[in-house]
């Protein structure tokens, strides 16, 4: 195996996670009536599968743009 393949795909791993936090981010900052993390300690299900497709989405879209 060569090194510098798998050292870029490492980079592209953690490039992946920074942008999916920061699209996290910016969503969560975009709605601020809704307390993703409040409703997800209550056990909100309906806010955790919108979380859920929206961090697939997300990744569909990082992925999408890196590949």
């Amino acid at each position: 195996m060569d090194l510098s393949i798998i050292a870029l795909n490492f980079v592209y791993a953690v490039l992946g996670v920074v942008l999916m936090y920061i699209s996290y981010r910016v969503i969560d900052h975009l709605m601020p009536q809704v307390d993703f993390s409040e409703e997800l300690r209550k056990g909100n299900i309906a806010v955790a599968i919108f979380v859920a497709a929206l961090f697939i989405s997300i990744a569909i879209i990082i992925g999408g743009a890196l590949n």
